[in-house]
């Protein structure tokens, strides 16, 4: 089980009555919503968008030898990983003069959809991952609101139509009268989305990549460009994505891991969320390709640890990281550092004797989108060069915004 379904599994039942009857109050009365996540179309003209580009820019990485650099398994401290910019660069400024519609996809879970509009557009799920392909595409301009995950520049200023954290607001999304819904099953309740389809609108679900993780990039964006009636464009962004995803992976391999196979770093990826329970990302999480993806050693993949499950303290010492990676907002849930190290079994592995923890914004370490060769580089600096990686002067506001909506939605389970 990957994180979109536990995670959806957690709010579909306790949730559906309530949200049914807030869906059909709203179709009755859509000016009584209007209200909530308005936009207005002078803030539609009014966007802008960078200049598009069809050619590869991968981001820039340290010029270091791994030679030169401590041997990544002895680093101490904790590290966040940061990309050096969150704006998405289209691969085309006009869209619509090579779109095709009405286009019919078949949704995900089941029902073929039929698009005819795409003017106001929602793109939908747990990592932002739909919306950032739907802006890289070059709609940018069409998205209407947002999810909690969704905060890039020049889709930071959206409405939000999800409430405590994860939760699609039936209210706020018929406000903005969407013309087409892109989503998937990693969001909900599902029963919303049913709903809003059967007031008129698309909504076409798209596959949930993270088990395939890099290798499902290009599935995604390509799902998302159909929906839109520009599989062409959709092939050229995936052809772009993947050339700045291989030439990153490339630069850091000369540049980072070490020659030597026993200096480089034994990383696992543990889910952590409040301070008695973690999961441990395995094979087929999505979390091993990064992993190898950074050249690193995926210690779940060593000892035949599969998918996503919770772990025990036995288990993790006796697989002894150097490096545990983590969600951002997972180490705050645990109450810090200090206390996800308190948690069985981390402080007697050597990443917990070296407080060798590195994090990273829940919404990008997994989104698996346009921005993967980003979130690949920022990771592998703050593994093999701490020093070197990027740091804000200060978090951005996008990541105080999903720390609000995760600790709402980790009190809503809760309850």
């Amino acid at each position: 089980m990957h994180i979109g379904h536990m995670i959806s599994d957690f709010r579909r039942g306790a949730r559906t009555l309530l949200t049914s009857a807030l869906v059909v109050a709203c179709l009755l009365s859509v000016a009584g919503c209007a209200n909530i996540g308005t936009i207005s179309e002078a803030s539609l003209e009014s966007c802008i968008v960078p200049d598009a580009s069809t050619e590869p820019n991968p981001p820039e990485l340290p010029d270091v030898t791994a030679a030169k650099l401590q041997n990544p398994r002895t680093i101490e401290g904790p590290t966040t990983a940061y990309t050096k910019s969150d704006q998405i660069i289209p691969i085309s400024n006009a869209p619509f003069e090579q779109q095709q519609l009405p286009v019919t996809v078949k949704s995900s879970d089941g029902p073929e959809q039929t698009v005819t509009d795409t003017t106001r557009i929602l793109a939908l799920n747990q990592n932002g991952g739909l919306a950032a392909a739907v802006y890289a595409l070059g709609f940018g301009c069409n998205l209407v609101g947002r999810d909690t995950a969704t905060g890039s520049s020049g889709m930071d200023k959206l409405p939000k139509v999800t409430a405590n954290g994860m939760d699609l607001n039936a209210e706020a999304i018929m406000a903005l009268s969407p013309t087409v819904i892109i989503t998937d099953t990693s969001i909900g309740p599902y029963d919303v989305q049913l709903q809003l389809r059967q007031s008129g609108v698309p909504v076409v679900f798209v596959p949930i990549v993270s088990d395939q993780g890099i290798n499902g990039v290009g599935t995604q964006i390509q799902a998302v460009a159909d929906a839109l009636g520009v599989s062409e464009l959709g092939k050229q962004l995936v052809e772009r994505t993947n050339s700045e995803i291989s030439q990153t992976i490339d630069t850091i391999g000369k540049r980072f891991v070490p020659a030597d196979a026993d200096h480089k770093p034994r990383i696992v990826f543990l889910y952590v969320r409040g301070t008695s329970i973690y999961y441990w990302f395995g094979e087929g999480s999505g979390a091993d390709s990064l992993i190898q993806s950074i050249g690193a050693v995926d210690v779940a993949k060593e000892v035949g640890f599969n998918g996503m499950a919770p772990t025990n303290a036995e288990a993790l010492i006796k697989a002894a990281p150097d490096v545990i990676l983590a969600m951002t907002l997972g180490v705050q849930s645990a109450g810090g550092l200090d206390s996800m190290l308190e948690l069985p079994g981390i402080k007697e592995t050597p990443a917990g004797q070296h407080r060798r923890v590195v994090d990273m914004s829940d919404y990008e370490i997994m989104s698996f989108g346009p921005q993967t060769a980003q979130v690949l580089a920022a990771l592998a600096t703050a593994v093999y060069a701490p020093e070197l990686s990027y740091q804000p002067d200060q978090k951005p506001e996008v990541i105080e915004n999903q720390l609000q909506g995760a600790n709402q939605s980790q009190q809503s389970q809760q309850n």
